[in-house]
């Protein structure tokens, strides 16, 4: 053969890696309190080409989603990743607000930390 082959990660390298990721950054960053997952990930219909949703709180988190973001590595992570950092305040309001983000967060959102 002369083509490249691609291997995917299965959902389940996926989240242990995620797992062992959150312990180091929590260990790290020590405000961190929780980290999820949701999308596919969290329903458990991640396939080829799926994106991580990754979800961060942080009990110290401030500024905006990008000055939020630069404090994690996400590039450790093994798959492209879409991660929003919220304070523990700020993921209550977003679970209740009645939005479709807060429909979505509550059916998928799985705890791996």
């Amino acid at each position: 053969m002369t083509q490249s082959v691609w291997r995917w990660p299965t959902a389940d390298q996926v989240l242990e890696a995620v797992r062992a990721w959150a312990v180091i950054q929590q260990q790290r960053v020590p405000s961190l309190v929780r980290v999820g997952i949701f999308g596919s990930y969290g329903r458990c219909t991640a396939g080829f080409g799926s994106d991580l949703d990754l979800l961060l709180v942080d009990q110290q988190a401030w500024g905006g989603q990008v000055e939020r973001l630069q404090l994690w590595p996400l590039a450790e992570l093994p798959l492209s990743c879409d991660a929003l950092v919220l304070t523990p305040a700020e993921l209550e309001q977003r679970l209740t607000d009645g939005s479709r983000m807060a429909a979505e967060l509550n059916r998928d959102l799985r705890w791996v930390l």
